[in-house]
């Protein structure tokens, strides 16, 4: 039996109604396994900034640093989307965040489920047996770099820096991912134009010489981008730096079928943080019909990657294939196949894995 601390931070827009329903996920895992796990909520991004006046205020990260890991839904709000003078800012809290807990490496698992094939706009062939793991880079490049302007506000800039350091951690954690999987390690840059880019290839060359049992291939960005829509099955680890890396994996959400189906987890040294990759959805909020898989494989990967509970991780991925098998579905992931009474809400959808839990 485990003795775990689980904070809840549901954000903003769907993220209140995705893991509410990936909370009773963990609920029901704790029960079958005689584990004990006992929960807080915290407040981030517009919600965060209604009641306090800041994106993350302090008591939220206190109770972030002394959990046992992090399940998070989403930040943002179109007020913000459509006002670029505000000075306070939902996505500040993200971005604090990471910084303040030390999340340097962000793991998104891009692995399709055979039910869905149908589900992306790329053919079937080119898609059955796609399994890719990224890691991106989070506390460096142009997000936390310089930025302001200049030229009376006629020239705007931002700064992409990195340190070796940055580099090299996050490189150690893909390698070490690569050698438990196909031994394959594509690392993404684009080091024909870029300094950041040459001392990123540079360390990752370094870090391959401790990893001779690892394949390294160096892609540029663009050719990537092009490669994981040709050939996704070509690929098995991917690391790269942030800005590359959150346009790429959004790219990848569509060989799953939908951004609803991806989970994420931001990690470092200390407390992880795991949240669906899809972001607050304001079109859909208080529909009841958002996707709440994507905080269910959350959770999956909150069980195996922080509390080292494979077996239980498994378990909850299991049910989703289950419920996918049985031909259930949430808007998002529907097709013209799919039978009026099997497409579920929010809710719905949480119940139905629970049942194969």
């Amino acid at each position: 039996m485990a003795k775990k601390h689980i904070l809840i931070v549901p954000g903003d827009g769907i993220g209140q109604e995705v893991t509410l329903v990936g909370k009773k996920v963990l609920d029901k895992i704790a029960t079958k396994f005689n584990h004990e796990f006992t929960y807080d909520e915290a407040l981030i991004g517009h919600v965060a900034i209604e009641a306090t006046g800041v994106a993350l205020p302090d008591e939220s990260l206190e109770k972030m640093r002394n959990a046992d890991a992090v399940l998070f839904g989403a930040v943002g709000h179109p007020k913000y989307d459509n006002d670029p003078s505000a000075k306070v800012r939902p996505e500040q809290g993200l971005l604090k965040m990471r910084k303040e807990l030390g999340l340097y490496a962000n793991l998104r698992p891009i692995k399709l489920f055979d039910e869905l094939l149908s589900a992306s706009s790329i053919k079937p062939e080119i898609l059955k047996g796609a399994d890719i793991l990224f890691f991106r880079e989070l506390t460096g490049d142009i997000y936390f770099g310089e930025k302001g302007r200049k030229n009376d506000g006629d020239t705007a800039y931002d700064i992409a820096e990195y340190s070796r350091y940055e580099v090299q951690r996050i490189g150690r954690k893909a390698f070490e991912a690569a050698r438990t999987r196909r031994k394959k390690l594509c690392s993404v840059d684009k080091a024909n134009v870029l300094e950041t880019s040459r001392l990123w290839r540079e360390e990752i060359q370094k870090l391959a010489l401790e990893y001779p049992d690892v394949e390294v291939e160096h892609q540029f960005v663009d050719s990537t981008a092009m490669m994981l829509i040709k050939d996704p099955r070509r690929f098995d680890v991917v690391v790269t730096a942030n800005l590359f890396g959150d346009i790429l994996t959004d790219e990848a959400s569509q060989i799953a079928g939908s951004m609803g189906m991806l989970a994420s987890a931001s990690i470092g040294d200390g407390t992880g943080v795991y949240e669906p990759i899809h972001g607050s959805a304001h079109d859909i909020t208080g529909k009841g019909i958002a996707n709440p898989l994507a905080s269910i494989l959350s959770a999956a990967l909150l069980l195996d990657i922080s509390f080292g509970m494979k077996a239980e991780s498994d378990l909850v991925i299991s049910a989703v294939d289950k419920v996918l098998k049985e031909g259930y579905r949430t808007v998002d992931i529907a097709d013209a196949t799919t039978a009026k009474d099997k497409i579920l809400g929010t809710a719905a959808m949480g119940e139905a894995v629970l049942k194969f839990l």
